[in-house]
């Protein structure tokens, strides 16, 4: 039997780590199993694939961050034309109870569920009293007056503003990947950069962050700056992210990296030459390590 909660959890922001906080204390207060169902696709996907947002997580990186914060199960349902036509009562009794066996469902205030989002959490408590399951709503989190919500904080991440999404999401916002061969300018006439080739759908406004890069394979890290942009300086077109480290660089090359982005440092732009461009690097490398230098004595080891 499991106390379970329900949604798509893009981001797993501090909205979502509440949830599971609630989800964590009803199962041991009723000796149940805390278990999270989410969907793959994101439902926006099958339902109106015209407003589907780019996710900031994948469907991997949910599925760890959910565990990470102590949830037992993390239930992955495909979500189908077909799913997507059941009616509230069919999605509670095929899902929730046949599939899942729930005992206790924990939702936001604000959940919507089965064909086109009839039910809601008032359909959701009467089912539960016909169907022997309790209903537990949370309240919608707020940070500083703000709705904390996935699309808030796609919309900060799109826009370029790291420190409220990261706020928002209560730890740095990443991208991970495969480390690519670049085209060679850096090394040659600028800096030096690790290139990142990542499966994520939503990036950061074009320009320079401050940022912190792992190794996956490894537990090497370094604090960075990272150029999210075409290039244009070198009349590029196709989009990169190239990272420069800013600690000693030792051993082999990673293959694989997660890139967090800390803050923005400025807007990507043209320079009028190769030196002009390394010369901006520079400054922005020491912006990073003054605010390296600052934190580290804020958050002392």
């Amino acid at each position: 039997m499991r106390a379970l909660t329900i949604g798509a959890f893009d981001g797993i922001h501090l909205g979502h780590r509440e949830l599971f906080s609630n989800v964590k204390a009803i199962a041991a207060a009723q000796g149940l199993t805390p278990a999270v169902l989410t969907f793959d696709p994101h439902p926006a996907r099958i339902v109106a694939p015209e407003r589907a947002p780019k996710l900031i997580t994948t469907i991997d990186e949910r599925r760890q961050l959910i565990h990470s914060l102590g949830i037992a199960e993390v239930h992955v349902v495909p979500f189908t034309p077909a799913l997507s036509l059941l009616t509230p009562e069919q999605f509670v009794r095929q899902i929730l109870l046949n599939q899942l066996h729930a005992k206790a469902v924990i939702v936001g205030a604000n959940f919507r569920f089965g064909h086109q989002q009839a039910g809601h959490i008032d359909t959701l408590t009467a089912l539960g009293a016909a169907l022997d399951f309790t209903v537990h709503a949370a309240p919608v989190l707020s940070y500083r007056g703000r709705k904390v919500s996935s699309t808030v904080i796609r919309q900060a991440i799109a826009s370029g503003n790291l420190s409220l999404a990261n706020r928002l999401l209560g730890r740095p916002y990443s991208l991970s990947g495969t480390v690519v061969s670049g085209h060679g300018i850096g090394s040659k006439q600028t800096v030096p950069t690790l290139n990142l080739d990542t499966p994520a759908e939503l990036l950061p406004a074009h320009g320079v962050y401050i940022s912190r890069t792992r190794d996956l394979d490894s537990d090497r890290s370094w604090n960075s700056i990272t150029n999210v942009g075409v290039r244009p300086t070198f009349s590029g077109d196709s989009l990169a992210i190239e990272t420069f480290l800013l600690d000693p660089f030792d051993g082999q090359t990673p293959t694989k990296i997660k890139v967090q982005f800390l803050r923005h440092v400025r807007e990507e732009r043209k320079f009028p030459s190769p030196e002009a461009l390394k010369a901006q690097i520079l400054t922005d490398v020491r912006r990073a390590q003054t605010y390296f230098r600052r934190t580290s004595q804020l958050n002392p080891c």
